[in-house]
């Protein structure tokens, strides 16, 4: 149940979750939807969730791509989400990687870039859902005490073992929506 004042969101991994997986994705023309993503958010706003992108790219710390780069392809995303009737209410991003900046508050599993959004946007971050295909996307759940959900896009099958008890494991975005819509 939501704090007063305070709403759910759903946290959404870009890279194997919204978009294919890209191996440092820099390019916007490489940009795809994952099949269903698209319809997936679009429901989930419809249900009054606020959502939220969260991504690690450390392929900036790494030098493999610029900050502009990274925010070229970004502004792609948001516009097909935006003309998809499934615009997002914040993107957070970490550019950090523990060898080559230090260690960090908002890279996944850490839970800065969660925490940043629920001040900004007014979340209950324990009525929340966090998804994507990595161990590291559905950890916070853990610590801010919502609901993690592995998507088997991307990385997602490999990381399917490996998810805390209660992580609740579906086949896409898609999938993790309607488990979502149906658990409220």
């Amino acid at each position: 149940m939501a704090a007063p004042d305070l709403r759910p969101a759903v946290f959404v991994d870009r890279d194997g979750t919204i978009v294919g997986e890209a191996h440092y994705l820099a390019d916007p023309e490489r940009v795809e939807l994952v099949p269903g993503a698209l319809a997936a958010l679009r429901d989930l706003r419809s249900a009054g969730f606020v959502l939220v992108t969260v991504t690690n790219q450390s392929g900036i710390a790494r030098g493999l791509y610029t900050e502009d780069d990274y925010h070229a392809v970004a502004t792609r995303i948001t516009a097909m989400l935006a003309e998809g009737g499934a615009a997002v209410d914040r993107t957070e991003y970490c550019a950090h990687h523990p060898r080559v900046t230090g260690p960090c508050a908002c890279r996944k599993p850490g839970t800065g870039m969660y925490r940043s959004a629920a001040g900004e946007l007014g979340i209950d971050l324990g009525a929340s859902f966090y998804v994507g295909d990595k161990v590291t996307d559905v950890l916070p759940a853990l610590e801010l005490q919502g609901q993690g959900v592995l998507v088997r896009t991307g990385y997602g099958t490999e990381h399917e073992g490996s998810v805390p008890e209660g992580t609740w494991v579906v086949d896409d975005l898609r999938a993790a929506a309607y488990r979502i819509l149906d658990s409220v």
